[in-house]
Formats: C-alpha cells, structure tokens, sequence
C-alpha cells in the first residue's frame, strides 16, 4: 500500500475493524518514512453489476459514485462516515442478494431512499431532491407533506 502523501511503500497497521456488518476491513495505516496517517478499506471484489439507467444506457454499478453522492446528501448533517459505509454497504448486500446480473437506477434510487429516511431526513430531503428532480418548490414541499405523514403515521402505530 502506498502513502498517499510520499507515495512510500514502507507503512504498518496501527489499527483494524470490521465495518459493513463484516463485509470489509477498515484498516488505519502509518507511513514509516513520512509518518502520514491514512485509511484503507479491503472488501470482496463481487461479480460485475450492471446498472440501466433511465435513457437506457448501461454501465458497471459504483459502490463509489453511490458513495459520493450520499456524502453530497449529508454534507453538515450528523451522519458519520462508518455510517454511510454501513449504509452503502447494505445497499449492495441488497442488490447482489437479487442474483440478477442488471438492476435499474430506479431501483437502486428508490431501495437508497426507502433507508436513507429512516437513517437520517435531512441527507433524505437533499438525495430526493437530486433523485426526483425537483422542478420547483411545489414537488419539494410535496415531498416534505410525504414525509410529516409518514412520521406521524408511523407514531400512531
């Protein structure tokens, strides 16, 4: 593994967890020549998944583009980073879980909601935003009516 600050090879493991329910290996590294601090992650490389997008076009589904865009969403928000890597992790579980070779952005999109509100409404608010493609603040105060409804339907029960 190289430092990403001196690019040295030479670097110990100060410290391992398993994050992701077990699913991968957050490891904290120290560069021995620069004493840089950094962390790497080691999971299970998973069959390709192809992702079909709304124009119909296809491409390789990205843990790491799903990432960046849940770190956009939750930008000033409480959630930490262990947070959205068990998230992100979860949601993958999901999708290979199906055994089908090619999942729609629409179901990515929607399985990513469906625990985003549950995990946190303002990093919701902003991915639906994007994900729906508001047009004007009608559709977003629609979304927020949607939202009081549910909490409320949810404390009744």
């Amino acid at each position: 593994m190289k430092c990403a600050q001196c690019s040295s090879t030479d670097n110990k493991v100060v410290e391992s967890r398993d994050v992701a329910e077990g699913e991968a290996i957050r490891r904290r590294r120290e560069c021995l020549k620069c004493g840089y601090r950094f962390t790497t992650y080691e999971r299970i490389e998973r069959p390709s998944l192809v992702v079909i997008k709304r124009d119909g076009t296809r491409e390789l589904f990205s843990r790491d583009k799903l990432m960046s865009g849940l770190q956009h969403a939750s930008e000033k928000t409480s959630l930490s980073s262990l947070q959205l890597e068990n998230f992100v992790a979860g949601v993958e579980r999901e999708l290979y879980g199906r055994g089908e070779p090619e999942v729609t952005s629409t179901d990515i999109g929607e399985l990513v909601m469906q625990g985003l509100s549950k995990l946190n409404e303002v990093a919701y608010v902003r991915f639906a935003s994007v994900y729906r493609k508001f047009r004007d603040i009608s559709s977003f105060e629609k979304e927020l009516s949607r939202i009081r409804k549910s909490k409320t339907d949810t404390k009744k029960a």
